[in-house]
């Protein structure tokens, strides 16, 4: 565990919050930009996402205590024309972490919530971390690299990169899949690519509770 109070439940309280704080701080950049993003739309591929139904089937009973509010979706799709920098700046989607179960975050330093949660994702990859699991946080400031660098030290996280898109594109695309409704928004994805399930709002990454999801949707 983080030596930062854990967060409780999420609650509807810190999920007004966090979307609250997207408003005043964000939501003019998410919409003046939501036309020409420039970020690829999802995909379905029932298909190729058949198996992540029955991986969906299998964590249900493990969606409990911190990490109840994942959702599985209706449709199990493909998010791999998800577009972001890696750390490097260069474009990415998640086609660069196939074969890895991933927990896909998005986040801001203007996000309230993000300040403790930020530290237990950190945790999580120190703990679970590996060829099979990777902790994705795409950082959504507008502007330089500063901020969230300055973020990320200040809350004392050493383990996650620092994965960006200030064009805010990654957040309009999820939004118009119904996905994202404020910060931060969490996304777990299997090693296709195919969504698992989704959650708005933050929760104690660094519990049992979703530790033990972690493992489950990996098959450990």
């Amino acid at each position: 565990m983080t030596t930062r109070t854990p967060l409780r439940l999420p609650s509807l309280k810190l999920i007004g919050i966090a979307a609250v704080a997207g408003i005043i701080a964000g939501a003019a950049a998410v919409y003046i930009r939501e036309a020409g993003s420039g970020n690829g739309g999802t995909q379905t591929a029932s298909g190729e996402c058949a198996a992540t139904k029955e991986i969906a089937t299998k964590i249900a009973p493990l969606l409990k205590g911190q990490v109840a509010a994942m959702v599985a979706p209706d449709q199990h799709r493909k998010l791999t024309t998800i577009a972001f920098k890696g750390p490097d700046g260069q474009p990415m989607t998640l086609d660069s972490f196939a074969g890895k179960t991933v927990l896909f975050n998005l986040w801001a330093t203007w996000c309230v919530p993000c300040r403790e949660e930020m530290p237990a994702l950190n945790a999580l990859e120190k703990e679970l971390g590996s060829d099979k699991f990777q902790v994705v946080p795409v950082n959504i400031d507008t502007g330089d690299d500063e901020k969230p660098k300055t973020f990320l030290s200040e809350t004392g996280v050493d383990a996650l990169k620092l994965y960006r898109d200030n064009t805010i594109g990654v957040f309009n695309n999820l939004k118009k899949e119904g996905l994202a409704f404020g910060l931060p928004v969490t996304l777990l994805i299997d090693g296709k690519g195919c969504l698992i399930s989704a959650m708005n709002g933050p929760a104690a990454w660094d519990s049992e509770d979703a530790k033990a999801l972690i493992k489950g949707a990996v098959g450990t």
